[in-house]
């Protein structure tokens, strides 16, 4: 996907892209490339595929909900950026939270945001597991999301603590995921959250996979979730 698809495509989508957010993009582009070469933030780094992979696949949230009003969003173990950041290109207005575990991940983000003079991103380096027990953190967003390949009975206990009542849960799959949430159904239940559908559809051009399972938080977390780090993955709610 060249950038002048990208933004003919993402057009038919209703998602209009001015010269200054193809500017950003490019830079975005240029920069990942460049840091990519210190540390190991993507094994994607040809252009037509970062643009196809990494800026369309993350956007493509936008064809399913509605970021445009002033929207609050944190995105758990978000590597180099992705949704969020194409996200916050997009829609200026939304309000970003990004927490990683890696502070060098966080260095190259900072560097981002203040080359694109991107306004209202907020940075920690932090787990997931610590950050979501912050009083200042919890049920605080109004969309977490989390493009992680860890299970998603796991990634709920590690994202809905920090979902908004009434917000919403938003995980990212690769593939198809009946198992998946059947087997994470008793532990969104037991952390406040309702499974409400698997959008399912294909990128452009490549034809891949790609799937978001919308979970929306109905009552609050109990105080004792979440656990102590590494919990989630050894202990699963069950």
């Amino acid at each position: 996907m060249t950038p002048e698809e990208f933004k003919q495509l993402l057009s038919q989508k209703e998602v209009q892209l001015s010269d200054h957010q193809m500017e950003q993009f490019a830079r975005y582009f240029e920069l990942l490339v460049e840091w990519n070469e210190k540390m190991n933030l993507t094994a994607i780094t040809e252009k037509k595929e970062v643009y196809l992979k990494h800026f369309y696949d993350s956007i493509s949230l936008a064809f399913f909900e509605d970021f445009s009003t002033n929207k609050s969003i944190c995105d758990v173990g978000a590597g180099a950026g992705f949704p969020s950041i194409p996200l916050k290109i997009v829609f200026p207005t939304l309000q970003v939270t990004i927490v990683d575990s890696l502070n060098k991940r966080i260095t190259f983000l900072t560097e981002l945001v203040n080359e694109l003079k991107l306004e209202d991103v907020s940075l920690y380096h932090d787990r997931a597991e610590t950050f979501g027990q912050k009083e200042d953190f919890r049920a605080a967003f109004d969309y977490v999301t989390a493009r992680a390949v860890a299970r998603l009975n796991v990634l709920s206990e590690l994202c809905l603590p920090l979902v908004k009542k009434d917000g919403f849960f938003l995980a990212l799959k690769a593939a198809k995921s009946e198992e998946e949430i059947t087997e994470a159904k008793p532990a969104i239940a037991t952390l406040g959250g309702k499974f409400q559908k698997e959008v399912s559809f294909e990128l452009p051009i490549t034809e891949d996979e790609r799937h978001i399972v919308v979970i929306q938080k109905k009552k609050e977390t109990p105080k004792k979730y979440p656990r102590k780090p590494g919990l989630p993955n050894k202990q699963p709610i069950k």
